[in-house]
């Protein structure tokens, strides 16, 4: 997969992909943006479920996957990060585009949707939603930027579906693939594949986030989605009850035997992924 870059107006490389346009398509583009240590590569997944022809950006955030690490790790922030996905869609000369965001990318989208409303076209959120649950923020501020004491991904693998208790009937080969977008061996052993000073400012947000209605509030009037794992521990039942409250008109799936956060290729997934895509066409 060709990996493409940009300058961000900071100054900083920006890496992403960018497939599957065809000439006369004039649906919106699709930027997928992923969760917290993760890079566009996540979306590997669902990719061959799209629509023919529709064009689909993956962008890797500031620190992750095959951008450049952020010499100042207080730009691993929403507010930066939303604002390179602004800077990405100018660079690609885009106007209005729908975003699929998982778990930290869909806070980006809903910051997107109350900041730079005439870009976007539609939201799909994937496990996240405008209150984090404590119990699941606390899992993430436990392992974010640590280094695994595993020597290898054969290692980790060996105890990976024990520490993922939440996911069932997850074929070997598909954790091996998801730990190594996150890992590389090394001879010293594993290292993490994103900065590890982005532990910094996740710390720094605090153990118990405000919740941001006013965020997802400003999604009013676009077409919005929402795929749940039915054993997350991230987006609560309750949460996602009072976003249904909200937005009657949204389209909802719980996928199940997974936890935070579905891979996209469920079919409970790709059928809400593909009303969502319909809906914003």
């Amino acid at each position: 997969m060709d990996i493409r870059t940009f300058t961000a107006p900071d100054g900083l490389r920006l890496a992403y992909r960018d497939t599957g346009a065809r000439p006369g398509d004039d649906r919106p583009p699709l930027v997928c943006r992923a969760g917290l240590t993760r890079a566009g590569a996540d979306f590997d997944c669902p990719m061959p479920h799209h629509p023919g022809g529709l064009r689909v950006i993956r962008p890797d955030y500031r620190g992750r996957g095959a951008s450049a690490h952020d010499p100042d790790p207080s730009n691993y922030s929403i507010p930066v990060e939303a604002g390179d996905v602004v800077a990405l869609l100018d660079h690609l000369g885009l106007g209005r585009v729908a975003i699929l965001g998982t778990s930290r990318g869909g806070l980006i989208a809903m910051a997107l949707a109350a900041g730079h409303r005439a870009r976007i076209a539609g939201v799909m959120l994937n496990d996240i939603g405008p209150e984090i649950a404590p119990e699941g923020l606390a899992r993430i501020r436990n392992y974010v930027g640590l280094p695994q004491d595993a020597r290898s991904i054969a290692d980790l693998l060996e105890r990976w579906e024990g520490l993922n208790p939440g996911f069932r009937d997850v074929p070997r080969s598909r954790w091996e693939e998801a730990l190594r977008r996150q890992y590389r061996e090394t001879a010293d052993g594993l290292a993490l594949s994103y900065d590890p000073a982005l532990r910094g400012p996740v710390l720094a947000a605090g153990a118990e986030p405000p919740p941001i209605w006013p965020l997802f509030d400003a999604l009013e009037g676009l077409p919005l989605g929402v795929i749940r794992g039915a054993n997350s521990d991230l987006l609560s039942p309750a949460t996602l009850a009072e976003m249904r409250r909200r937005r009657p008109d949204m389209i909802v799936a719980e996928v199940p035997d997974r936890a935070h956060v579905p891979f996209l290729d469920e079919p409970e997934a790709l059928a809400a992924i593909a009303a969502f895509l319909e809906r914003v066409a």
